[in-house]
């Protein structure tokens, strides 16, 4: 079954280029390539591809000014690569509108698993009435979470949590940014709150809280929620 998913390789880097493209072509992707930033955003504004691959240290002009750019008006989603593994980086790529970030060298096998994460959540619209993930659903509409067809009796906050999560599938979601829409911009330091319902909330939806397959802890940086299918 074919992807035919667009992908763009904004990067700098020959070796990087090609590597990516053979792994993404041997997916079954579509491929287009930009070297600097100049080229990716108008080949971006151009012809709309279903996902960015972005590296941060172009020529021209920094990944996180392109970003920044890209997310006045390109809604899908967007992947930085980059040798640069600092925290600072990586929470300001994340709030800036990144979906995921990973360190060079990457190993294949996992950007690949990424992208396919990132599409899939891409696809999931408010809209969506029911959302299923292994054992796991989700109905945004009644507001009812059930685990092995069993309904699982959530608090606001756990829901409001949870439904953050599952709307964002794939996605690299910051302290600050959940703490913001959950709690408020006055909570925005409060990490204890979202270590505590975190918490919680794994106990209630993941067979083993101290393994979670579901809410997955990105060091220092945030959470991000994945399916176990």
């Amino acid at each position: 079954m074919s992807n035919k998913a667009d992908i763009l390789i904004i990067d700098d880097e020959a070796q990087i280029r090609k590597l990516l493209e053979i792994t993404l072509e041997s997916n079954d992707y579509l491929v287009s390539q930009a070297v600097t930033a100049k080229e990716g955003l108008i080949k971006v504004a151009n012809h709309p591809p279903d996902l960015v691959l972005l590296d941060l240290g172009l020529p021209d002009e920094s990944g996180h000014t392109v970003l920044q750019k890209l997310r006045e008006w390109y809604t899908g989603p967007i992947i930085i690569l980059s040798v640069l593994s600092s925290e600072e980086d990586i929470v300001k790529a994340l709030d800036n509108g990144a979906n995921d970030y990973l360190v060079k060298p990457f190993r294949t096998g996992e950007l690949v698993a990424r992208i396919r994460s990132a599409l899939r959540g891409a696809h999931i619209e408010s809209n969506t009435p029911v959302l299923n993930f292994g054992t796991l659903q989700v109905d945004l509409v009644a507001r009812i979470v059930k685990k092995n067809n069993e309904i699982l009796k959530l608090t606001a906050t756990e829901y409001t949590l949870l439904s953050l999560f599952v709307k964002n599938e794939g996605k690299v979601l910051t302290h600050q940014y959940l703490l913001r829409e959950v709690w408020g911009p006055g909570y925005i330091n409060q990490l204890q709150y979202l270590r505590v319902f975190i918490a919680q909330l794994r106990k209630k939806i993941e067979k083993d809280p101290n393994r979670p397959e579901h809410i997955i802890t990105e060091s220092g940086v945030g959470y991000r929620f994945t399916s176990t299918e």
